[in-house]
C-alpha cells in the first residue's frame, strides 16, 4: 500500500465531505428552504467554501502532489488522479480563501435575487446583484490567466481545453448546416402538438415522471426527486443523488422530459465508482460529457418512436379525454415539431442550438466588457427576434428564464450543444454495439443501453479527459456530422421533406 496515496486520497475525501455537505445546503435551498432563511444560509455556504478553498489549497496537499507525481509506482487511474487534482490545485492557490467567501456569498445573495425577479418578471430587482458577481467573475478571469479571451478561463471550468476559437468553429458549423435544414423542415407542414397543451393534472403528471424514473433504472435508494423552479440534479455521492423536475399543468412537455433529461444525469452520478469517492476518477469527465447522458436519455431514446411504442399506453389511459384519439405515429410526430419559442429548456431538439448560441454569445460580450448588466434585457430580446423571430413579452420568458448566471455559471452553456453532439455520438456507437437496441427500447428494456453506457463512459470518471474519452468509445473526437446525420433522418422524414440537398 502506497502510504503518500492513501494520505491524498483520505485528504481529498475530507475535502468532498465540505463540499457536498455544501451542496447539502445548496440544494435545500432550491428546494425545500423558509424564504427568511436566505441570508443565515448565505453565510453557511460561504463559510463551507471557506473551509473548502483552504484545504484544496494547503502546502501539505501541494507537497505530497508534487511527490506522488514523480512515483512511477503509480497505476494509470491514479497518475490521471494526480494529473487532475495538481491541475485544480495550481488554479485554486490563485485565489485567496478571501475571494472564494466573497463568491459565495455573492451567488447565494445573486440567487435570491434571481428568483424574486423572476416571480415579479421585473430585470431590475436582479440587476444589482448581478453586476457585482459579474464583476468577480471578470476578477476570476485575470486571477486564473488567459490566452486570448477571457472566456477561455471560464470554459475550461465547465469543458477543460475548449476555447473560444473551437467553440466558434462549432457554432459556425451550426450555422450553417443546422439552421438552413430547420428552414428548411419548417417550411413544410407542421405536426399538431396542440395536445400537449391541454390541462395535465399535476396529481397525474408526478407518479407519471416518477414511473418513467424507475424504468430508465434511477435507482430510488439512492436519489429522489422534488420540485424545484428550474429542474436541476446534484450528487452527493453515487448513493445519493437528487434531481428536481417542473410541473406546469397546461403543457405536459415539461415534466416528462424534464425527469428524463436530468434522469439521464442522475444515472450518470449513480453510475460513477463509489469506492473513488472524492477523486477525480469518481467524477464526471466534463459538463459536455454529464450533459450528453441527459440529452441521450431525453432525445435520442426519450423522444424516439420506440420508446412511445412501449410508454405510450400508459400516458393515453391516464389522459384520455387529452389524448384518446391521438395514435402513437401522430403523439411522437407532435412531441418533435420544430417550432421557435421563448424557453429554452421546453424547446425542440433543434432550435435549442439557437438557444445556446444566444447565451454564448452574450456570454462572451459580458465578459470582455463589450456589454454592461443594464443592457441585457434589450439585447437579449433583439437576438432572440434575430435568431428565433419572436418577440419576448416579459423578462420572466426571457432574460431571468435560465438560472445559470445567478450560480455565477459563465461558460457552461456551450456544453449543452456539445452534449448533444457527443450524445448522438455515443447513441449511433451504441446501436452498432448492441444488437437490436430500437427493439429492446420499445419493448421497454433500457438496462442494456444503460449498462453500455456504465461500462463505457459511467466507469471511468475522469481518468480520460473529454476528448479521449469520445475517440475511446467510438473511435474518433467529439464530430457534429454525427448529430446532424441524426436530425436529418429523424426529422426528414416526421417532415416528409426533402433533405438530400441540405446533407450533401
Amino acid at each position: 500500500m502506497n502510504s503518500n496515496y492513501e494520505q491524498y486520497r483520505e485528504h481529498m475525501q475530507q475535502l468532498a465531505d465540505i463540499n457536498y455537505a455544501s451542496a447539502l445546503l445548496q440544494w435545500d435551498q432550491e428546494v425545500y428552504m423558509p424564504v427568511n432563511s436566505a441570508a443565515a444560509r448565505a453565510r453557511q455556504i460561504s463559510t463551507l467554501s471557506g473551509l473548502a478553498h483552504e484545504k484544496s489549497t494547503t502546502e501539505k496537499l501541494g507537497s505530497l502532489l508534487t511527490t506522488l507525481e514523480k512515483d512511477h509506482s503509480l497505476n494509470a487511474k491514479e497518475q490521471a488522479n494526480i494529473r487532475e487534482t495538481m491541475r485544480v490545485y495550481k488554479d485554486q492557490k490563485k485565489y485567496t480563501t478571501a475571494f472564494v467567501v466573497e463568491m459565495s456569498k455573492t451567488v447565494s445573495q445573486c440567487f435570491d435575487a434571481w428568483q424574486e425577479a423572476r416571480k415579479k418578471s421585473d430585470f431590475s430587482i436582479y440587476r444589482p446583484r448581478l453586476e457585482k458577481l459579474l464583476e468577480l467573475k471578470r476578477k476570476e478571469c485575470e486571477l486564473l490567466g488567459y490566452n486570448d479571451h477571457p472566456y477561455n478561463a471560464l470554459l475550461n471550468q465547465f469543458e477543460p481545453g475548449a476555447t473560444v476559437a473551437t467553440l466558434d468553429a462549432l457554432f459556425n458549423e451550426v450555422s450553417n448546416k443546422l439552421v438552413p435544414f430547420i428552414d428548411e423542415i419548417t417550411s413544410a407542414k407542421k405536426p399538431d402538438s396542440g395536445f400537449l397543451f391541454r390541462h395535465y393534472s399535476r396529481e397525474k403528471q408526478w407518479p407519471y415522471g416518477l414511473e418513467l424514473l424507475k424504468l430508465m433504472h434511477f435507482d430510488f435508494d439512492a436519489g429522489r426527486q422534488d420540485i424545484s423552479a428550474h429542474p436541476f440534479t446534484t450528487s452527493f455521492s453515487a448513493t445519493d443523488v437528487r434531481v428536481t423536475t417542473r410541473i406546469n399543468e397546461n403543457d405536459i412537455r415539461e415534466m416528462i422530459w424534464g425527469c428524463i433529461h436530468e434522469g439521464g444525469h442522475a444515472l450518470y452520478e449513480q453510475g460513477l465508482p463509489d469506492e473513488e469517492y472524492g477523486l477525480p476518477s469518481g467524477e464526471a469527465v466534463s459538463l459536455g460529457i454529464h450533459e450528453s447522458q441527459s440529452r441521450l436519455w431525453e432525445n435520442n431514446v426519450g423522444r424516439s418512436l420506440p420508446f412511445w411504442k412501449f410508454n405510450y399506453k400508459h400516458l393515453q389511459h391516464l389522459f384520455p379525454e387529452n389524448l384518446g384519439n391521438i395514435d402513437v405515429e401522430s403523439f411522437y410526430a407532435g412531441i418533435n415539431a420544430v417550432e421557435p419559442s421563448l424557453i429554452r429548456t421546453s424547446a425542440d431538439e433543434l432550435t435549442y442550438h439557437l438557444h445556446v448560441l444566444i447565451r454564448y454569445e452574450i456570454e462572451k460580450l459580458l465578459i470582455s466588457g463589450k456589454v454592461q448588466v443594464k443592457e441585457l434585457p434589450e439585447l437579449w430580446n433583439s437576438q432572440y427576434k434575430k435568431y428565433l423571430r419572436i418577440d419576448v413579452p416579459n423578462d420572466a420568458q426571457g432574460v431571468l428564464q435560465d438560472v445559470h448566471w445567478s450560480h455565477g455559471s459563465f461558460g457552461y452553456f456551450p456544453t449543452y450543444s456539445l452534449g448533444s453532439f457527443y450524445a448522438a455520438q455515443f447513441f449511433r456507437q451504441a446501436k452498432i454495439e448492441i444488437a437490436g437496441l430500437d427493439e429492446m427500447l420499445a419493448s421497454g428494456e433500457y438496462k442494456p443501453l444503460l449498462d453500455w453506457l456504465r461500462t463505457n463512459i459511467h466507469v471511468h470518471g475522469k481518468t480520460y479527459r473529454a476528448h479521449e474519452l469520445c475517440k475511446k468509445v467510438t473511435g474518433e473526437e467529439i464530430n457534429f456530422r454525427y448529430f446532424f446525420e441524426y436530425a436529418t433522418a429523424k426529422y426528414g422524414r416526421i417532415y416528409q421533406a426533402d433533405t438530400t440537398k441540405i446533407v450533401s
